[in-house]
């Protein structure tokens, strides 16, 4: 695209500007987001209805805390919202890329239309081809929809199953997944073999 001129949090030149995310920034809510501290058993299960997204939070000495970084990305993603007419999507092109960028372009309630680059290689020519087939957005709702699902899922399983096994042991923290309890248990598994 040609573009040269670097900005604090994005780039712009040739009609263009290009901004991006590293990672999450907009998560699901924490329990505590929702009213809900501590790990109590009349607060099971946590069915959160609907989900909050909140700027990505990390855990430190005195709890979570927002992830400043993301905040300040955050605000460059919508200050270029602000001043385009379209978006062009370019995240990774599956499940993941897809949900980051809706959850940012729902966290910051953006209602511009945008469009879709759908690329496996970054080359010149891949890119070039790419942005002369950009689909449209709606194209890719099961995706986004396939991406949150698994998302609220994780939440779901993750939270509840985490504090009922702490409520249950009566003293520690432990935490169970959705991906990491099965992990977990063969790698325990494959030790004891």
């Amino acid at each position: 695209l040609n573009i040269t001129e670097k900005r604090n949090g994005y780039m712009q030149g040739n009609g263009y500007m290009i901004t991006w995310a590293y990672g999450h920034l907009v998560s699901l809510a924490l329990p505590e987001d929702y009213g809900i501290d501590g790990y109590k058993e009349e607060n099971l299960p946590i069915l959160p209805d609907p989900f909050k997204l909140i700027v990505r939070k990390r855990k430190t000495k005195k709890g979570y805390q927002t992830d400043s970084t993301a905040k300040k990305q955050l605000e460059n993603i919508k200050l270029v919202f602000s001043k385009c007419d379209s978006i062009i999507v370019a995240t990774d092109a599956g499940r993941e890329g897809e949900l980051i960028f809706r959850y940012i372009f729902d966290y910051l309630r953006c209602n511009k239309s945008f469009v879709r680059l759908w690329i496996s290689s970054l080359t010149d020519k891949a890119i070039r081809e790419g942005l002369q087939n950009l689909k449209n957005g709606s194209e890719y709702d099961n995706l986004y929809l396939s991406g949150k699902a698994r998302s609220e899922a994780d939440w779901l399983v993750g939270i509840n199953a985490s504090q009922a096994i702490t409520i249950a042991a009566g003293q520690g923290i432990f935490s169970l997944g959705r991906v990491q309890t099965p992990t977990l248990a063969m790698v325990c598994s494959r030790y004891l073999e």
